[in-house]
């Protein structure tokens, strides 16, 4: 009896009793958005918002909504519990491996270093507290847990949050539909910039293709053997010694220069930047660090070192503003010297080898700006890091080049990134498990406030086979961030690397992508302005067929594209939005042989999509012609939308595109006939032409387009 109460007692006092706040504050922060706070008390002591975009002033509420958080503490936590309708699913959670819905499942938003993670992992490298429930009925709610720190988002029963730290509050939007949801959770934690076009197209990685000469290898083969392709990548083996900011003076004595012999080839160049500045005394970074007192310093105040790839290492303040525009214009300068069309943001959890936790310690001392809560610990800043320096990489892009658009790619982020940087589902495994998952973690990432991301296409820990390959290939062409990438010592992975049968079907998936990139880009720009992810999942095609909600081998590009994986179907007879041909013809972009490697297309009938030609890179050439591909529903009527500008720069904001609008009338004599109107000044090319295809029509339909 004695042992057992000793046992009770060390759990009370290793929890706590649990207190619960009778009655939360409820704040408006417009129509169907409400914030909840444990009481006027912790409102008043809360830190700053870091995951709105700006400061947002809520007004006084009696009643707060049909969704009412509870919020107690718990052993000096912070629990905040939400009920859910019973067969609502949960969807979002951020970088997460596992299933599209999230039901059942716990989540904790820590960026951590996760080479070869698994579904089951706690922690990635990204945090998005964050859940996007959706009713049987297909109306949908979001729930955001407003803290920076570390945070659990248990699943099992409901929705609940803890975490240590600060009072927080959470934000409740509802709404009439999921794409709603997410359109104000964009308002709130801010869009996606519309990128550069050539962003759009194929990208190939590896670390590392070193020196340049292989660089150039590289670039020749896709052109030789017509394999489309944007962007090649640089990664840490340009350095000299692995130092950020550095070249190797023997392997790449010229970065510019290989940088032009790119370009002129129709390949763009994007370069790797770690935030770990090699601790060497007349270094010009590091020197110019300590003279501004630019990195994160422990409790004494000397600068906090850890061991990266360069050796042992400091860490920029990202914090700080001072900080950033230091980096910023670092970045800039070197950008300018390499010849870099974009930059790519890595070890910035920030990883930090050989210690527990992979990171710096959460007693570690950032000088953070008021706006992000000022001077504190590691702890509250830890998930901002490698936002804040996307932030700074994003803004010093800019402000060096006013009339280009910044690419930035970041391993490490949180809610709010997207306004910075893409996301890739960083060091996944070539095997089985991650790739069924791979499609699951965009939706859910595109469902969580971030619509540009993509996995690393081909696995990038350990070898696959060609027909691996070009299940990867077929998936990641159609995802909004196409880039194959694989470590050193593994395999080849290029388009060619697994013989003649495989080089030819993954010239269709590649060819596939650029036919469809008219289309891609009109839902980028989508997704820029109204927060809709441009991977969907199946479901949000239909709202009352619940039995969609799992579908994890079908999804939508846009509302009007939707692919079918074929070998990730779990069963013949597994819920299908596509099996209805009538709703959504089947459609081949690109002629060749038929394979169950690569997906297979549909188009919502009803639908009116714009496709290219096959080019070898982006802006290979003007789109002199643009083909539309008509899928007329049952009264002969469909609808279409095609967006247009320069493909860089900012003339956009000015009213330099063309959004062109498309009418599908299906007249007695079964012709066709499409309607064309547009909005906007950018000019279209000279001569351009428009010619119709048909998909799903009545036996001998014709089309044609009228003025």
């Amino acid at each position: 009896m004695r042992a057992l109460l000793r046992t009770l007692q060390a759990a009370l006092a290793l929890f706590g009793a649990t207190a619960a706040h009778a009655d939360p504050l409820a704040e408006s922060l417009g129509e169907g958005v409400v914030r909840w706070w444990a009481d006027a008390a912790s409102r008043d002591a809360a830190p700053v918002s870091v995951m709105l975009a700006e400061p947002r002033a809520g007004r006084p509420l009696e009643r707060g909504g049909a969704i009412v958080p509870r919020f107690l503490l718990q052993g000096g936590g912070r629990i905040v519990r939400l009920d859910v309708p019973r067969g609502t699913t949960l969807h979002g959670t951020g970088e997460v491996g596992g299933p599209l819905v999230r039901n059942g499942r716990q989540v904790t938003c820590w960026n951590t270093d996760a080479y070869a993670y698994g579904a089951t992992s706690a922690s990635l490298y990204q945090s998005h507290p964050w859940v996007l429930g959706v009713r049987p009925d297909g109306t949908a709610f979001g729930v955001l847990a407003d803290t920076p720190e570390r945070l659990t988002i248990d699943l099992t029963r409901g929705i609940e949050f803890r975490a240590q730290g600060a009072p927080f509050p959470v934000i409740v939007i509802d709404e009439a539909t999921p794409l709603e949801v997410l359109a104000t959770l964009a308002d709130l934690t801010g869009h996606m910039p519309l990128p550069p076009r050539w962003a759009l197209g194929f990208q190939q990685c590896r670390y590392s293709y070193a020196p340049a000469a292989e660089v150039e290898r590289i670039a020749r083969e896709f052109r030789a053997r017509a394999l489309p392709c944007d962007v090649l990548w640089m990664d840490i083996d340009y350095m000299d010694r692995r130092k950020p900011f550095t070249f190797d003076p023997r392997g790449f004595a010229n970065p510019a220069a290989l940088a032009d012999t790119l370009r002129s080839r129709g390949f763009r160049s994007v370069w790797i930047l770690d935030p770990g500045i090699k601790q060497e005394p007349g270094d010009l970074v590091y020197e110019q660090g300590n003279a501004g007192g630019h990195w994160v310093k422990m409790a004494d105040g000397t600068p906090y070192t850890g061991r990266v790839w360069p050796g042992t290492c400091v860490f920029p303040d990202f914090t700080r503003r001072a900080t950033r525009e230091w980096w910023g214009a670092l970045t800039a300068r070197f950008a300018e010297r390499a010849g870099a069309d974009g930059i790519w943001n890595d070890m910035n959890e920030p990883a930090v080898f050989d210690v527990e936790g992979k990171t710096m310690p959460i007693t570690a001392k950032h000088e953070a700006d008021a706006e992000l809560g000022g001077t504190g610990f590691h702890a509250r800043y830890h998930n901002l890091y490698g936002q804040q320096m996307a932030r700074a990489t994003f803004e010093g892009l800019r402000a060096a080049r006013p009339e280009k658009r910044p690419f930035v790619l970041s391993r490490a982020n949180a809610l709010g990134g997207q306004r910075y940087a893409a996301a890739w589902t960083g060091d996944n495994r070539a095997n089985d498990e991650h790739l069924h998952m791979t499609l699951a973690m965009a939706l859910n990432l595109g469902l969580s406030g971030q619509p540009f991301s993509g996995p690393d296409i081909g696995g990038y820990a350990g070898p696959c086979t060609g027909d691996d390959y070009l299940r990867w290939l077929g998936l990641g062409a159609l995802l909004p961030f196409a880039r194959a990438h694989t470590e050193t010592g593994n395999i080849r992975k290029e388009p060619w690397s697994f013989g003649p049968q495989v080089e030819a079907l993954a010239r269709r998936a590649l060819e596939t992508r650029y036919r469809l990139l008219p289309y891609l880009y009109t839902c980028f720009e989508e997704a820029s302005r109204t927060g809709a992810p441009i991977a969907r999942p199946a479901f949000f095609a239909d709202l009352a067929r619940t039995e969609l909600r799992n579908v994890e081998h079908e999804f939508l590009i846009g509302a009007d594209v939707a692919a079918r994986l074929a070998w990730a179907e779990p069963m013949p007879d597994s819920p299908s939005l596509v099996a209805d041909r009538g709703r959504w013809p089947r459609v081949t972009v690109v002629p060749g042989g038929e394979s169950e490697l690569l997906p297979t297309l549909h188009v919502r009938a009803g639908a009116i999509v714009p496709l290219g030609p096959v080019l070898q890179y982006s802006d290979e050439k003007p789109l002199d012609e643009v083909e539309l591909l008509v899928a007329p529903d049952a009264e002969g009527h469909a609808e279409g939308v095609l967006y247009e500008d320069a493909g860089d720069g900012y003339g956009y904001q000015r009213g330099e595109y063309r959004r062109w609008t498309f009418t599908a009338v299906t007249g007695a004599d079964k012709q066709v006939r499409v309607s064309v109107q547009s909005v906007g000044t950018w000019a279209p090319p000279a001569g351009r032409t428009w010619r119709v295809t048909l998909a799903g029509a009545p036996k001998g339909a014709t089309g044609e387009v009228t003025p």
